[in-house]
Parts: structure tokens; C-alpha cells; sequence
């Protein structure tokens, strides 16, 4: 019994490793994005703050995602591609509103409240949800069909219990290296102090661009969910047009058409999101000007 037992756990762990390699873009870019919501806040709460967003991230995969993948992709698998365009078209949004701040056009109401923990926790949580919704069906889609519900569904607890670690793991470190800078700018050797030195001055910057790095990814993971749902659904054209581009340039390697292919779904994401961000932009200010007392302003 044990050796039957120890067969399927290694059938478990061999079809969770292959369907995880195949959710490595997504990883990444929930790695490069949530640093974001741990910018501002003391060095105190860092670690606490991304333990907060990490148990929310395990409440959407194992609460929400894989119950609710489980049961729609055996009773109502059409509803799937829906689901996938209107998380796709959030992420469109998120990514396109902080391209319009960079610009200078600022949708908070105050910085206070940009920074509140709470705030900061339920957004990121809340991203998460999409990104996650994402690693979980692409890694649903990879196992055996016949693999079993209950092989599937270890299979599924081991990729988000995997994922989940390394994510957050990996924001941890990142959010932490300033203060093992900190640490080593106190050591007796004076190399070691300027390499401590070197790394806090450095962070600053390493935070900006993962800033940008996090925007760019959810504006293409965000497009290629839409164009390829949209595909399955009811509108080929932007599809078309992505596999018309990939196409032109596949003679140039599979590294071009990767990047023409991430480049595509980007500049399609944050049209859709400036449209979005247009109208939301709009809607608010004609709130505004209907509020009581707007017009003595």
C-alpha cells in the first residue's frame, strides 16, 4: 500500500512540475508585480504586509480558483473564456492607469490613503486573483484529461502551494535587500561596507524599474488573455492581427516572435486600458460635478 501510495504522489509531483513549467511567464510577472504594493510603507511592516498578501493569494487559489475551475470546467467550460476576457480586461485597466500616472495624471485622492496598508493589501490580493486565476487554468489545461479528479486536484494544490511560495519568496528577498545592505554597511570591513552601501543606493532604482516591469506585465498578460479568450468566443480580429505579426517575423527565431508576440498583446492591453481608463475618468468627474455643493467649488 505505501509503495502504491508513494506511485501516485510521484505521479502527482511529475504532472505538477510539468504543468508549472508551462505557467513560467505568468510567475514572473506576479513576481515583478507585486512589489509595487509594499512601495511606501516602513521597513517594519514590509515582511508583514507581503505575509498578508501571500495568505490572501492561497485564499484564491484554494478557497475561489481551483473549487471553482474544478467544477466550471466539468459542468461549464464555455464560461471559462469569459471569465479569463473580463480578468484580462482589469489587468488592461491596473497597467494603464499607472501609465497615466507616469505622465502626471493621479487617480488617488490623496497620498495617505494611496498608502494605506489595507488598501495596499486588498489591491494586491485582488490582482492576484487574475494572475492567479491564470497560472491555475494554463496548469489545469496542462494535466491529463484522464489523469482523475482527485489526482488533478493534488496535482492543482501542489502547483498553487509551489507557486505561491516561490512568489512571495521571491518578494520577500526583494523587498529585504535594502535592510541586508543596511546590515552590511555596519561590518568592521571596509569593502563589505561599500558593498552595503553600493546596494542601498542601488534599491531605489531596482524598485523603479520593477515598477515598470510590473506595469508592462500586466498590460501583456492582461492583452494576451483578452485576444486569445476573445479568440475562443466570438471575435477573431485582434488574434488575426497578433498571428499576421508573429508570423512576418518568424524567420527571425522564436526570441522575436516572443518578444513581438509580448510587444503585440502589450500595445493592445493599454489601448483597451486607456479606453478604460477614459471612461472610468469620465464617469468620475460627472459624479463630481452632481455632488452637492461641487458647483461652489
Amino acid at each position: 500500500m505505501s509503495v502504491g501510495l508513494l506511485a501516485v504522489v510521484d505521479d502527482i509531483l511529475t504532472a505538477a512540475l510539468k504543468a508549472s513549467a508551462k505557467t513560467a511567464g505568468v510567475v514572473i510577472d506576479d513576481a515583478a508585480v507585486t512589489p509595487q504594493y509594499v512601495q511606501g510603507l516602513s521597513p517594519a511592516r514590509e515582511l508583514y504586509v507581503v505575509w498578508r498578501i501571500a495568505l490572501g493569494s492561497m485564499f484564491n487559489k484554494f478557497i475561489i480558483i481551483i473549487p471553482l475551475a474544478l467544477l466550471l470546467s466539468a459542468f461549464a467550460p464555455w464560461v471559462l473564456p469569459f471569465l479569463l476576457i473580463l480578468g484580462g480586461t482589469y489587468l488592461c485597466f491596473e497597467g494603464a492607469e499607472k501609465v497615466t500616472e507616469w505622465f502626471g495624471v493621479h487617480h488617488a485622492a490623496d497620498e495617505t490613503e494611496a498608502r494605506d496598508e489595507g488598501r495596499l493589501i486588498f489591491g494586491a490580493i485582488r490582482t492576484d486573483l487574475i494572475l492567479s486565476t491564470e497560472i491555475m487554468l494554463i496548469a489545469l489545461a496542462s494535466l491529463d484529461p484522464d489523469f482523475g479528479i482527485w489526482m488533478t486536484l493534488g496535482a492543482l494544490v501542489v502547483i498553487g502551494l509551489g507557486m505561491t511560495a516561490l512568489v512571495y519568496g521571491a518578494v520577500a528577498l526583494l523587498v529585504k535587500i535594502d535592510d541586508m545592505g543596511l546590515a552590511l554597511m555596519k561590518n568592521p570591513a571596509r569593502r563589505i561596507r561599500r558593498t552595503g552601501a553600493r546596494i542601498v543606493r542601488s534599491m531605489p532604482a531596482v524598485f523603479r524599474l520593477i515598477g515598470i516591469i510590473g506595469t508592462v506585465a500586466m498590460l501583456w498578460v492582461g492583452g494576451h488573455l483578452v485576444i486569445a479568450n476573445l479568440a475562443e468566443t466570438f471575435w477573431h480580429g485582434p488574434y488575426e492581427l497578433l498571428h499576421t505579426v508573429t508570423h512576418a517575423v518568424e524567420a527571425a527565431g522564436p526570441v522575436v516572435v516572443w518578444v513581438a508576440d509580448t510587444a503585440m498583446s502589450a500595445v493592445i492591453g493599454l489601448v483597451l486600458g486607456l479606453i478604460i481608463v477614459g471612461v472610468v475618468l469620465g464617469i468620475s468627474r460627472l459624479r463630481g460635478r452632481n455632488q452637492p455643493g461641487a458647483a461652489a467649488h
